[in-house]
């Protein structure tokens, strides 16, 4: 082969490299965000990316594009190993042409997405573009169509794991939106469908990009992203954590780790947790701290419907999903944002093989017209058809209150707990015992002599015979109740007895999701 030829080759790859030149990189710096290739390094184990498709380039004649030169055509496409394990990614280069998507941007994005899904690897995308490439016209509408119709297919075939780590708006943002997991970088990521400016000229509502479309905003407010990051570093440091609980597939089971933590250990602090009166609020973090293994929870929407916890964690070395509801927002009761979050968090869950453990204490579900109007009732159900339609191991702790409609979301048995535990603490009801004694003996306390002295003997009344766990028991829908101190070890054996969990569902095309 002539020598030639090779100092050819070396000289166009070290061009594309380049990317958008040495100033353009030196701006990206100055923001505060890794170029692509960084980013892509950063993401794989050393020495391990492969670029796919780093000569491709664009073919439009338009508006003067044919003078233009997109090194890599704006994105960085490619696979590699993530603690040994196989993943496809893509960045866009914010530095060449301002990262954004045309026809042949978008090809290198599907081809990845495509080779994924055959041989089954995750994949996971690094935005950070200024949009559709205007002057492709309608191919760039077409290429972004093309992507959200890979998305849906890959949807719950693998995971899809998507990182906002500059802007991203108009109809960039449904990709995201479509894949399993969204992360944003705090300060430096933005997402919307109309910028600032045509908000301001449509509506004439004066709004800031962050406060618009910025990480906070998505991560508390509408629930549109799942974590937030402070900088591209931690961010994908957080997404190598994340692809370690979940399986390349799903036809594959989580990865298990020797996490050094002994699940026989016998947890005493557990049992003087619970606070005597059943109306002070605790941090549910506290609970789960000790039971999962080391301490480490990675918690799935942690601002958003501060209500609910969700996460992943691990019992002897093997992912778990938990829901847990959070006394120290609201009472823990349910509510329309909590119902969306818990709702997708178990079916993602499910659809990878990842164990639900649900921690029970919850009041209720939250009253008032907001919620009412809201659409609570269609809200609710989204978590009911959750539960009811995972097949995975499923296995329910109540710890203090579980009344009514919440007791059955919260994953009961009638909607298929593999395992129902419950401390000697959990009260498990229609309802709790003040509103229970009024409507039972109602008759009494409005006859009786001294009302009120005669409604806290009926209240402790109900509170002895109902406010336990011991009628549930006695009917079979708690399976056991157990001393806190011994939740760790029940949890760890309970993993290992459903392991080899097989259930089924009628066959249908798909069911009618309450969305």
């Amino acid at each position: 082969m002539s020598i030639n030829k090779i100092e050819d080759l070396r000289k166009r790859k070290a061009k594309i490299i380049e990317a958008g030149g040495k100033k353009r990189i030196e701006k990206q710096h100055e923001s505060g965000k890794l170029t692509a290739r960084e980013r892509m390094l950063l993401l794989f184990d050393e020495n391990t990316f492969v670029e796919l498709d780093a000569f491709m380039k664009h073919r439009c004649t338009n508006f003067g594009m044919e003078k233009v030169d997109a090194p890599a055509e704006g994105v960085v496409t490619g696979y590699g190993y993530v603690d040994g394990r196989l993943v496809y990614a893509y960045a866009q280069d914010f530095t060449v042409v301002g990262g954004s998507l045309g026809e042949m941007h978008a090809a290198k994005i599907c081809k990845v997405m495509d080779n994924a899904l055959k041989v089954g690897a995750p994949v996971v995308g690094l935005n950070d573009s200024g949009g559709a490439r205007i002057q492709e016209a309608v191919d760039a509408l077409s290429g972004y169509g093309k992507i959200f119709f890979k998305n849906t297919l890959a949807s719950g075939v693998i995971p899809q794991i998507t990182a906002i780590m500059g802007p991203c708006a108009g109809g960039a943002v449904y990709s995201p939106a479509l894949t399993d997991f969204t992360f944003m970088v705090d300060q430096t990521s933005q997402m919307f469908i109309t910028g600032p400016q045509v908000i301001k000229t449509v509506t004439g509502e004066e709004v800031s990009a962050e406060a618009l479309g910025g990480a906070m905003t998505h991560n508390s407010v509408s629930g549109v992203a799942h974590f937030m990051s402070a900088n591209d570093e931690v961010c994908i440091a957080e997404i190598r954590r994340l692809l370690d609980f979940l399986p390349s597939n799903n036809m594959e089971n989580p990865p298990v780790f020797e996490t050094g933590d002994d699940v026989n250990t016998i947890v005493e602090a557990l049992d003087t947790l619970m606070p005597d009166n059943p109306n002070k609020a605790y941090d549910m973090h506290d609970i789960i701290r000790q039971i999962v293994d080391n301490g480490d929870f990675m918690e799935y929407m942690p601002h958003y419907a501060k209500n609910i916890l969700t996460g992943f964690a691990r019992v002897g070395g093997q992912s778990i999903g938990i829901i847990a509801n959070q006394p120290k927002f609201l009472a823990g009761c349910l509510d329309i944002n909590a119902s969306d979050k818990s709702g997708r968090f178990i079916r993602t869950c499910d659809a990878f093989n990842i164990p639900l453990l649900n921690i029970v204490d919850v009041p209720g579900f939250l009253p008032g017209t907001t919620q009412e109007y809201g659409g609570i009732i269609r809200h609710g159900a989204k978590m009911l058809y959750a539960y009811s339609e995972a097949t995975v191991p499923k296995i329910t702790l109540i710890v203090r209150k579980a009344y009514g409609g919440a007791y059955l979301a919260m994953c009961s048995k009638d909607l298929g707990a593999d395992l129902v535990l419950a401390w000697p603490t959990a009260e498990i009801a229609v309802m709790g015992p003040q509103g229970a004694a009024n409507i039972i003996f109602r008759k009494e306390i409005s006859e009786a002599t001294d009302a009120a002295a005669e409604r806290a003997k009926k209240v402790q009344e109900y509170t002895d015979e109902f406010a336990t766990p011991y009628k549930a028991a006695e009917r079979g829908f708690v399976d056991d109740v157990i001393e806190p101190s011994a939740t760790r070890p029940r949890i760890a054996d309970a993993l290992n007895m459903l392991s080899s969990k097989r259930e089924t569902r009628p066959a249908k095309k798909h069911g009618n999701v309450p969305l």
